[in-house]
């Protein structure tokens, strides 16, 4: 067990250190928007430094798939959530980011109601059949939201827009996921039949793409330590609560655990509108750069 959970840890430093790299490079590489998305795409591959933060990414998940393969999820999703804080920890050391006091607050109680959340899965939930008319529908309402974000010009150009976005692809797609999993053990079929003509298999790809593109779109414009702990806690609360929705889902019967996760849920809502307004109004407060103003007079 106790390996495992190295495992766990070692996970999480790992995809906290590719996501390191990856914004490292933010400034040098182009965006990915628009008629840009291809090409930005292809220039990001093509970047020796980035792509190796990819590889370093995909090593941390191996480790975590491995480390849940036997060890209680909740004991291993404690030790995901770390990750962000190491990340945090990694921008201001490593790529010398600066946040204000409410800012810090906000993140510190990101990763507190994270690691709630965390602690409460280990009472478990009782779980139905999947109901595909409801994973649309929430897939719908989430999108529209993420799109809904995107019309507020401060907070596209910030790069909150895009940090939202990809978390709430993210949980999307952990929701295609589970989705995916549940009706490949109702097939009989081989396993890449299954794979093939499965509707969910697409859907979790496509939105872990755009994950991945809407987070580097916000490492392109905005602190990492602001942008990763919005898109982490989205990407942890959009599968828990789609879950409950999609999959009748309960509160764990455990009052405790239920009570943590409730309080999970709000202090993270919280905590990440907070990250968003104070972003929000460091855009508005910055001062017009010396060449707009001269274009401007």
């Amino acid at each position: 067990m106790l390996i495992y959970l190295v495992l766990g840890f070692l996970a999480s430093t790992l995809m906290a250190l590719g996501l390191l790299i990856m914004k490292s490079r933010a400034t040098s590489l182009p965006d990915a928007r628009g008629t840009r998305v291809v090409s930005g795409v292809i220039a990001w591959l093509r970047d020796p430094r980035w792509t190796a933060g990819m590889c370093v990414q995909i090593a941390g998940w191996a480790m975590y798939v491995t480390a849940v393969s036997q060890a209680p999820i909740s004991m291993v999703a404690v030790m995901m959530q770390g990750g962000i804080a190491l990340f945090v920890i990694f921008s201001v050391v490593v790529l010398g980011e600066r946040a204000r006091p409410a800012e810090w607050a906000g993140i510190v109680a990101i990763v507190v109601g994270m690691i709630l959340l965390s602690m409460s899965l280990s009472a478990g939930a009782s779980q139905g059949a999947i109901d595909g008319r409801v994973v649309i529908a929430i897939s719908i309402a989430l999108a529209l939201v993420a799109a809904a974000c995107f019309t507020r010009p401060r907070l596209a150009q910030g790069g909150i827009a895009q940090a939202v976005g990809s978390g709430i692809a993210f949980g999307l797609a952990g929701i295609f996921t589970k989705a995916m999993t549940d009706t490949f053990e109702a097939s009989s079929a081989h396993l890449v039949i299954r794979v093939i003509s499965d509707p969910w298999s697409y859907a979790m790809l496509a939105a872990n793409l755009a994950g991945m593109v809407m987070l580097q779109n916000s490492f392109h414009q905005a602190r990492g330590i602001i942008t990763m702990p919005l898109s982490g806690a989205l990407s942890n609360l959009v599968p828990i609560a789609g879950g409950m929705l999609a999959f009748g889902e309960r509160l764990p019967s455990d009052p405790l655990a239920a009570t943590m996760r409730v309080a999970a849920f709000i202090l993270t809502i919280a905590a990440s509108t907070t990250l968003a307004v104070s972003e929000e109004e460091k855009l508005v407060s910055a001062p017009v750069p010396v060449k707009s103003a001269k274009l401007a007079s």
